[in-house]
């Protein structure tokens, strides 16, 4: 991407409002150099680490505190017998601290199926023993603790019982001497490294010694008595003894760090991720953006998108939406001046850089964008004096430039390209560079006042037009766009707003005339009709607001009934089948109970059921003849019937029953067949194990046709299901494991044999 696109569309300003969001240098060092990526697939994978961030940061509740920058402490590595000093050691354990934090919380959700969250945070190996030195070693504090060796540990006490020796001969030599007068303190200090007397000048001669300092006020002498030189000396020998031994440790802990530096310099850099996403999702909450859809086939489908720079600053930002449909690639918007045309191009542009740069941006749910790898753009005046060009001639150098890379992956933004010429001559250079765009098949978008190219857009295949819409009433504008019509420039309106004399707007109304070409009532006519369109679309919207949330609610409650009736004959069923099976009731009479269970579905099952099953007369059945059993969805050869009782014994794949002529349909046109879908229903027979296949569906989808199966299988009795979800990534199997572990009906589940299917197919055993 160009750097002079970048600059245009203003995308370092808004990668400085992202870096406002890091909490740490590092992290603000990261939002800077963000940058559209080329691939759609590693755009995809920027927008699924945010997305899985923003879960995980929602329901563990981590939060990042400032971390320092290590920029140049790595470096420092390299240089052979350097020893890393306590402040820097400490910082590294502050945080180490955090990166351990972050991989605790992150563990319980790593069977989610979290691949690129889990890369980020946890895909290195932990420095274990660099993180277990550093908190031996280290207080709360960043000093050395005493247990860091043996050695500092011996020395440092010796040094204590010599405080606690001096402390006890200055206490007798005060007593001894009656001297606690002279003194301005009645405790030892130290000075010079040495325990000293804090004595008054004026006793300075009184007692042998010797003087090492004297305090601000001259008032007070640091005096070391005779009797104190010895220990004072074993101190300073101690003291170099304790620098050595904390020498030690500081040379042992940077080796450390030495041998693990690859999982130290990973997790700091998680740390920076975790950032730079934390941050993202700042401004996601700041801007209420979210990500967008990005693939090679999606539409150009921007809906409700506010200029990011503008939502941060203007909450009540008018939204826009800025569409192509099917097959279409350019948009030319039309219309007054400060209605709003370089503003939607600047909000095409900026959110497609945000969104290649895995950036949530501002638009609503549904959006999309094609990858655009290159974005060039032709925005505003563009003449330059130093070099002799005027903007009309820098538009063109610009356009013989770049026009060899422009591809079925460009992305062309025109705002009043041809403007600075002739408006005949530079309408139709303007019609014919949007035509070598559609024959590359680039994507344009364009902003004009030229007659010829709004007429060029009505009529053009592959082209929408679009007019920016003012108030009929004020001439003010309303920020919205009209599509599949143009707008009148409205010059002269826009002239008197802003107080130009009154006797040149009527002498360039006269010329307007003379001249024939008026159109602004046409145009204002339209403008009108489209506002009056617009209003309508709004209020429909929210009428089907009302009706979608109303109807969300009626269907949370049927859900919530359906699954109460769901596990109550779940339950009764559960039961029959238990005394069956412990012999406390025989066969005829389960099967009795269980019809009953049944029987309690079939009222609302008639209902629902459409269209309605085929009337089966009794006269056609006859033996040797195939029906089809309602309950089951299962086709059997009827055997013989009961006139008596209207009964007919059919059998089902070698198990002979007898059942009630009304639970009889003609052979295949049971309308519980006819509804199942395609791979997601119970395939069983009598006799046979049901299968659901749930490959290439959606993790929400296979886990609910998932549960209906369970049901439906619990329901007729199996004693076991086989489940088809695939080998693939294993996300799949995941989630479909962890629905079985809660899943009431489920006794026990493993995956199938090799020959069998292997980890692509589980078999589950049911209670």
């Amino acid at each position: 991407m160009e750097p002079r696109t970048l600059q245009l569309l203003e995308f370092p300003k808004v990668l400085k409002e992202l870096s406002g969001f890091a909490v740490s240098e590092p992290g603000a060092a990261a939002c800077l150099a963000l940058h559209p990526l080329a691939t759609a697939q590693a755009v995809q994978r920027q927008l699924t680490l945010l997305d899985q961030a923003l879960r995980w940061v929602r329901e563990s509740g981590f939060r990042l505190v400032p971390f320092p920058d290590f920029a140049n402490f790595f470096p420092e590595l390299d240089v052979a017998h350097r020893v890393l000093d306590l402040d820097a050691l400490f910082a590294l354990s502050l945080t180490l601290e955090q990166a351990r934090h972050a991989r605790d919380l992150l563990e319980p959700y790593q069977e989610r199926g979290w691949d690129e969250l889990v890369e980020a945070v946890a895909g290195a190996p932990w420095p274990q023993a660099t993180w277990s030195g550093l908190r031996r070693c280290l207080d709360q504090d960043g000093r050395l603790k005493d247990e860091s060796s043996p050695g500092l540990f011996s020395v440092r006490q010796e040094i204590r019982a010599i405080h606690q020796r001096c402390t006890k001969r200055v206490k007798d030599f005060v007593l001894s001497e009656n001297i606690s007068h002279y003194l301005q303190d009645d405790y030892i200090t130290i000075s010079s490294d040495r325990y000293v007397l804090p004595l008054k000048v004026n006793f300075k001669n009184r007692f042998p010694g010797i003087i090492h300092d004297y305090s601000q006020t001259g008032e007070t002498c640091y005096f070391e008595p005779m009797f104190l030189v010895e220990i004072n000396n074993t101190l300073q020998e101690l003291k170099r003894e304790e620098r050595v031994e904390e020498r030690k440790v500081l040379e042992y802990l940077t080796g450390l760090i030495r041998q693990e530096r690859p999982g130290v310099v990973a997790s700091y850099e998680s740390l920076v991720q975790l950032d730079l996403l934390m941050a993202k999702a700042r401004l996601a909450e700041a801007t209420n953006a979210r990500a967008l859809d990005i693939g090679p086939d999606l539409p150009a489908r921007l809906l409700k998108a506010r200029h990011p720079l503008l939502a941060l600053h203007s909450p009540t930002t008018q939204p826009l939406d800025i569409k192509l449909q099917e097959g279409q690639l350019a948009l030319i918007v039309s219309g007054g001046n400060a209605g709003g045309k370089t503003v939607c191009l600047k909000t095409v542009g900026l959110i497609a850089l945000m969104a290649f740069s895995g950036l949530p941006v501002p638009v609503a749910e549904g959006s999309s964008l094609p990858l655009w790898t290159d974005i060039f753009v032709v925005l505003g005046d563009e003449q330059s004096l130093e070099e002799h060009v005027s903007t009309f001639t820098a538009q063109i150098q610009y356009l013989a430039r770049v026009w060899d890379r422009v591809n079925d992956t460009t992305l062309f933004l025109l705002d009043e390209f041809g403007a600075g010429t002739d408006p005949t001559q530079g309408a139709a250079l303007a019609q014919a560079v949007i035509d070598g765009l559609l024959d590359r098949g680039a994507a344009s978008f364009a902003a004009t006042h030229f007659p010829a190219l709004k007429a060029y857009a009505l009529a053009t295949e592959r082209v929408r037009a679009a007019s920016v819409l003012f108030d009929p009433g004020t001439k003010k504008p309303l920020y919205r766009l009209a599509y599949d019509q143009v707008g009148a420039s409205i010059a002269l309106d826009v002239a008197r707003e802003h107080g130009l004399p009154r006797t040149i707007l009527s002498r360039a109304e006269q010329y307007l005339l003379l001249d024939g070409s008026d159109t602004s009532a046409v145009l204002e006519r339209l403008n009108s009709l489209a506002v009056k369109r617009e209003r309508e679309n709004d209020a429909l919207a929210e009428e089907r607001a009302v009706l979608r949330k109303k109807r969300d609610s009626l269907e949370a409650r049927y859900e919530k009934e359906r699954v109460k009736v769901l596990a109550e004959v779940r339950e009764l069923a559960q039961g029959v089948l238990r005394e069956w099976k412990s012999e406390r009731i025989g066969r005829k009479q389960a099967l009795k109970q269980l019809s009953e269970v049944r029987e309690r579905l079939e009222p609302a099952a008639r209902e629902d059921a459409a269209p309605e099953a085929p009337v089966l007369d009794w006269a056609d059945i006859a033996p040797g003849g195939r029906v089809c059993y309602k309950a089951w969805s299962k086709s059997g050869l009827v055997l013989e019937k009961d006139e008596r009782k209207r009964q007919v014994k059919v059998d089902f794949s070698g198990v002979a029953m007898w059942v009630a002529f009304g639970e009889l349909t003609q052979d295949g046109k049971s309308p519980q067949a006819a509804q199942r879908p395609s791979g997601g229903g119970v395939t069983a027979e009598l006799g046979f194990t049901p299968r659901i296949d749930l490959r290439g569906q959606r993790a929400d989808e296979a886990l609910s046709a998932l549960g209906q199966f369970l049901d439906a299988s619990l329901l007729r009795g199996a004693s076991g299901v086989e489940i088809v979800h695939g080998r693939g990534t294993g996300a799949l199997r995941k989630e479909v494991h962890g629905y079985l572990r809660t899943a009431p009906g489920v006794a026990s589940f493993t995956l199938a044999n090799e020959d069998r299917g292997g980890d692509g197919m589980t078999e589950v055993t049911l209670k």
